[in-house]
């Protein structure tokens, strides 16, 4: 799994920094891109990177703010022209629909693929065989929900030596093994997955909290998570400000990574009130409270590796 941060900016475009947008990258044998919000310039981020929109399967957007949603009719449009015909999932909270419609039909553009969308409540609202996503409310200014991307177990690698010497015939047997089922031969021999295949291999979880203030939906989205991407719009000594806007500090993003135990903090969604020569200092701040914190900048991105079972 890989994440990009296609924008970590809010509120508005800066010379060095757009507004906001995070792309996933989903590893073999999917190999297909999950994008979370789509600011203004989005796609134009995009094509600074090696990812390829035709492979968007799925749009995930926080909230309606235009710093999130800007971007998605040209996203969208774009998507037709390079190859991106299959349908499309769109999830994100009451009114998406309504606000997208609106701009495709205003601006008399024509998709060559179908959207679903989904107007999202608390709960799971997406579920592939290896991909569960559940979403679960914030507290911002508008209606905003956070997102808990978790992958399925998966199954252990195969000793294919061994299976050929106990003479199991290659095919629907091996796949039977692999998904953990121990299998009784012709000749009564029983083979038992645990001593023919590795330990499973464990899956990973991010939690992507959107804007918000500090509260308890954005603690249990991050709940062990493998890594945390949280807004930390403003700095430390900032609660009062942050709050009144619904958002949080590094300092708050921090102590949510470390209550809920995460393995990993990346922060984003900047205030235009700092430039690239502050983002070290907001990163040291959230350091102070936990140490695997770091602050994304555009185009940044990360591997999310695998726990060890």
């Amino acid at each position: 799994m890989e994440v990009w941060f296609l924008g970590t900016g809010a509120g508005r475009p800066m010379k060095h920094r757009n507004v906001t947008s995070i792309a996933l990258k989903l590893p073999d044998p999917d190999c297909s891109l999950w994008m979370f919000d789509a600011g203004e310039g989005t796609q134009h981020q995009l094509m600074r990177t090696p990812l390829k929109l035709g492979k968007l399967e799925a749009l995930f957007v926080t909230h309606l703010h235009g710093d999130h949603t800007y971007g998605i009719p040209g996203l969208l449009s774009t998507r037709s022209y390079v190859g991106g015909n299959g349908p499309l999932q769109l999830f994100g909270p009451p009114g998406i629909r309504e606000m997208i419609e609106t701009a495709l039909t205003l601006s008399s553009t024509h998709l060559d693929y179908e959207i679903t969308y989904h107007e999202v409540s608390e709960g799971v609202i997406f579920k592939t065989e290896r991909y569960t996503v559940e979403a679960l409310p914030l507290e911002h200014r508008v209606p905003c929900f956070g997102y808990r991307i978790t992958e399925c177990e998966s199954p252990g690698k195969l000793n294919v030596e061994m299976l050929q010497q106990l003479g199991v015939p290659a095919g629907p047997l091996f796949g039977r093994i692999k998904k953990g089922e121990d299998i009784t031969l012709p000749d009564g021999t029983l083979i038992r997955a645990a001593d023919v295949a590795s330990t499973p291999l464990c899956g990973r979880t991010i939690a992507i909290a959107g804007d918000t203030k500090p509260c308890d939906n954005a603690m249990r989205l991050a709940r062990n998570a493998d890594l945390l991407i949280h807004e930390a719009t403003f700095a430390a000594g900032q609660e009062e400000k942050a709050h009144l806007y619904g958002h949080s500090t590094t300092v708050e993003a921090a102590r949510t990574a470390l209550e809920a135990n995460a393995k990993r903090l990346i922060m984003t969604h900047f205030s235009t009130r700092f430039g690239d020569d502050d983002i070290a200092a907001l990163e040291e701040e959230a350091r102070t409270i936990f140490p695997n914190s770091s602050a994304a900048y555009d185009l940044y991105h990360t591997e999310v590796p695998r726990a060890k079972g």
